[in-house]
């Protein structure tokens, strides 16, 4: 690992950097200031989560579009993009005065930050790596972990002396004055794996290919829930405290373990995806996740609250490394931008009908926990479905007319 970790540590710690400046338009951060917003500017949870999801579904239009700018674009210029639209949506959200202003703030953060920020740091792995891949975008997701880690908490502690608008603010101005130099310096020289040095140009799908592969969409079968299920139960989870008489704190001091869980299992996953590869490991990553939403909505104790960020946290650490590695072993890496442009649009989408179902449910009176435990079961059954089909998908695989780089 050491030796690993020195001959690529640039490249490392631009996927780290540019994962970690993600999180700022996660739903995770966002929902921090869910509930002021909503008292703010006079918004129930449906109405909140209709504008949300409606923003949402505006960003993963645009990626669509946008996604294959990396496999055009010098890395440089489309780093300096997302940075830049990102710092303009947390500025925009600190000094939104109407709704139209929070509503555009609201869709720069999630089209940067949710979106070409992650976008291009698993791009740009996942092209910089072969026969490694699992392990560097292991490591590099370390980014999101870190965000994970400390993010919740420090974003609370701000606002209790700035008020849910300052940490905003301070927000974009890290990212103009820091995290954008940064990264436009780490990504300015271009990796190139052996194996494409010696074999020439990567092979692998177009995106037409892709989406007209109907094994994509069992695939997003099981890569949705994560962040399905995370955006909608992080996006109320100030709903969630207040139904079960929890502190606000309860969810934000839970994040810890949480972020150990994925580390650790960031970790094992990449190994494990070098050794058996990403389709490997999809059969069974969702049944941690799963019984960790039977437990959220079962269970109305405070305790509840850390063994789901804990379970959550196995899976979501196998989850960030096969969002990295799966898309290239597949598809390979030749238009492997454009590709994963359209599927991070569609699971962006996914994350933006969460929140506007789950809050029409609970405006119609439907218990929040009912519809966690939903969730939970929809994991565990599409976990046995692919444990059922997984030689029949691996005859998929080999018979493709494409060759994964």
């Amino acid at each position: 690992m050491l030796p690993f970790l020195k001959a690529n540590l640039r490249w490392l710690a631009a996927g780290f950097l540019l994962l970690f400046c993600g999180c700022f338009g996660q739903t995770f951060v966002v929902a921090l200031s869910g509930g002021a917003i909503r008292r703010e500017f006079g918004l129930s949870d449906g109405a909140f989560g209709a504008l949300y999801a409606g923003v949402t579904l505006a960003s993963a239009l645009a990626l669509a579009g946008l996604g294959g700018l990396i496999d055009r674009w010098p890395a440089q210029r489309v780093v300096s993009l997302a940075a830049g639209l990102l710092a303009a949506g947390a500025a925009g959200l600190a000094l939104a005065p109407n709704l139209p202003i929070l509503a555009s703030s609201l869709f720069l953060l999630r089209l940067a930050g949710q979106g070409l920020m992650l976008q291009t740091a698993y791009t740009l792995l996942g092209r910089w790596f072969s026969a490694e891949r699992g392990r560097a975008v292991s490591l590099a997701a370390l980014g999101l972990n870190a965000g994970q880690a400390c993010l919740p908490l420090g974003f609370v502690a701000a606002a209790a002396f700035l008020g849910w608008r300052g940490p905003w603010l301070g927000i974009a101005v890290l990212l103009v004055l820091v995290a954008l130099p940064l990264a436009r310096h780490l990504v300015r020289r271009e990796r190139v794996p052996e194996e494409t040095a010696r074999s020439g140009p990567a092979a692998g799908a177009t995106r037409a290919e892709a989406l007209a592969d109907p094994f994509l969409y069992l695939l997003l079968l099981a890569m949705l829930p994560p962040s399905f299920i995370g955006n909608t139960i992080f996006f109320h989870q100030a709903h969630l405290a207040e139904s079960r008489g929890w502190p606000p704190e309860v969810l934000a001091a839970a994040f810890p373990p949480y972020a150990v869980a994925t580390l650790v299992f960031l970790l094992v996953a990449g190994r494990l995806v070098d050794r058996f590869s990403g389709l490997a490991l999809l059969p069974l990553y969702l049944v941690p996740f799963g019984l960790a939403c039977l437990i959220l909505g079962g269970i109305g104790a405070p305790w509840a609250a850390f063994a789901f960020m804990l379970l959550y946290g196995v899976t979501d650490g196998i989850s960030l490394t096969l969002f990295g590695a799966l898309w290239p072993e597949v598809y390979g890496t030749r238009h492997l931008g454009a590709i994963r442009g359209a599927i991070v649009a569609i699971m962006v989408l996914g994350t933006a009908l969460g929140p506007f179902l789950s809050g029409l449910l609970i405006d119609a009176g439907v218990p929040f926990a009912g519809i966690v435990t939903g969730m939970g079961l929809y994991c565990l059954i599409v976990s046995g479905a692919f444990c059922l089909g997984r030689r029949r998908l691996a005859a998929h695989l080999r018979g493709r007319r494409f060759a994964a780089a």
